[in-house]
């Protein structure tokens, strides 16, 4: 096994946009250079809330297109979906005989996602975490890019890999680290500053979708939420501005400059300017983005290839793993029988 594994995964629910992009897509590419690389379409996690079968097959289509076109190569990068690999599901019934209510009950995401309504929530949406756990943990994946809602999620993994290891006296399993990217850029809501950008927000115009055209991405701009003040001289002076220090987060993050270096470039300008030279750049970074993911959704077969060539090395990797775990836990192997 490689001595540096990372793994993470993207639902296959609602389009992607540009804080997939920034916060996560893009770096993931980045992280080809330095990692066996293994990324997941996670289409069991998208069935844990109601949902459209037609819709949960085109989304898991165009999130593939998305890593693709966004520079993740499926020849040096495992890229498939979830369901394709069944060791997946069954190592995460093995976790749940591991993992403890306690810990579960503790995870802020699900009191979240379920509301007010958490004894209508699926049985899946709550063991959605020990999934996830076993997503990581059937490539004994050493590294997981992780954003700030996630971080809980991790530590629930390492605590699931360190029972496992203790209740079988064995070093089987690593401790997973999170790899927290420097670059990474939380991008929020563009009728909302305080809220992150989402692909259930009901406003289209809260978001750019990775697919969208030139005029779509501008007109998006110059509607974001603002405020009346021109830009200031210094960072610091964007803190009692969300929509402002969004718009200038994104902008350096396009750029790949610090936020500082904007600041320089656009202090004592109005949004008016400003905006202006976000779209023009946000059109050039994400056009042939966008361009790429048509084109390949236009030609499923192959999308469809790459799915099924990655679930197949997957497999080649998971199914060793979860074979030792069943022999771990003293299960029969009609096999060696």
């Amino acid at each position: 096994m490689s001595k540096n594994r990372i793994f993470s995964g993207v639902q296959p629910t609602g389009s992607l946009h540009l804080g997939n992009y920034l916060g996560a897509i893009r770096n993931w590419a980045r992280l080809q250079d330095e990692f066996e690389a293994i990324y997941c379409v996670v289409d069991l996690h998208a069935v844990t809330a109601p949902h459209d079968p037609k819709e949960l097959s085109r989304a898991t289509r165009e999130v593939t297109a998305g890593l693709i076109a966004s520079g993740i190569d499926p020849a040096r990068s495992i890229i498939f979906n979830q369901s394709m690999v069944p060791e997946h599901a069954e190592l995460s019934w093995l976790f749940n005989c591991v993992a403890r209510l306690g810990w579960l009950n503790r995870m802020t995401q699900f009191k979240e996602k379920a509301g007010k309504n958490r004894d209508q929530a699926s049985v899946g949406l709550y063991a959605y975490p020990v999934l996830m756990a076993a997503d990581i943990l059937a490539y004994k994946a050493t590294h997981v890019p992780v954003g700030e809602d996630q971080k809980q999620h991790l530590e629930l993994t390492r605590d699931i890999a360190q029972s496992f290891n203790s209740t079988y006296g064995l070093e089987f399993f690593p401790l997973p680290e999170p790899q927290i990217f420097g670059s990474a850029t939380r991008v929020m809501s563009l009728r909302d500053g305080r809220k992150k950008m989402s692909k259930s927000d009901e406003s289209d115009y809260s978001r750019i979708n990775m697919t969208d055209g030139a005029d779509e991405i501008a007109q998006k701009i110059r509607k974001a939420r603002t405020d009346p003040d021109p830009l200031p001289g210094t960072v610091d002076g964007l803190a009692q501005r969300p929509e402002a220090l969004n718009l200038v987060s994104i902008y350096a993050a396009l750029e790949d400059i610090e936020i500082d270096q904007v600041i320089q470039e656009y202090q004592g300008q109005g949004f008016s300017t400003f905006k202006k030279a976000l779209a023009d750049l946000a059109v050039v970074r994400l056009g042939p983005v966008g361009n790429e993911m048509k084109r390949l959704t236009a030609e499923s077969g192959e999308i469809d290839k790459v799915l099924a060539d990655g679930a197949e090395r997957a497999t080649q990797l998971s199914r060793p793993i979860v074979a030792e775990v069943r022999e771990i836990m003293g299960f029969l192997d009609p096999k060696k029988s």
